[in-house]
């Protein structure tokens, strides 16, 4: 009996011995959350909105079957003259028009040379000429179809670019 006794003080003292590891707490380690992701704006400098000025362009008008520049429009030029020397970064398009009279060739011609010459009085007034396009319309911009007021087609329109 002694070795049973021996056998079961063994065993019940290896049951407590183990058994003490399997009822022991178990520690779960919870992880630190990670922490989001720190976002640096980039500077972005402050743009400055291009706004083009407000010029009053003044149209010009011209006789009929005629490209060149009569005196009182010759003071309308000066005044455009004057205002886009005040703007030295804006650029213009001179669209010369027609009116109905004419063959569609021939006032398309005759488009190119009042736009032209309007183009060439701007310079002699000190405009740069990289500053000023051309174009003709002919007579596909008709401002009237009234024959008395055809007059009214016959000019030279200032566009800003």
């Amino acid at each position: 009996m002694k070795d049973t006794a021996k056998i079961l003080i063994l065993f019940i003292s290896l049951v407590f011995l183990f058994g003490s590891f399997g009822c022991a707490k178990k520690v779960v380690k919870q992880e630190e959350p990670i922490p989001p992701p720190i976002v640096v704006e980039p500077e972005v400098p402050e743009v400055e909105e291009v706004v083009k000025p407000v010029l009053n362009l003044a149209t010009i008008y011209f006789d009929f079957d005629r490209s060149d520049i009569r005196m009182g429009d010759a003071t309308i030029l000066k005044g455009n003259s004057q205002q886009l020397k005040g703007n030295p970064m804006v650029n213009i398009t001179v669209e010369g028009h027609c009116c109905p009279l004419g063959t569609s060739e021939y006032n398309m011609a005759l488009g190119w040379r009042r736009a032209n010459s309007a183009q060439d009085y701007l310079v002699k007034l000190g405009l740069s000429k990289d500053r000023i396009s051309t174009i003709s319309y002919g007579e596909e911009k008709l401002v009237t179809a009234i024959e008395a007021e055809y007059w009214k087609n016959r000019r030279c329109e200032f566009k800003l670019k």
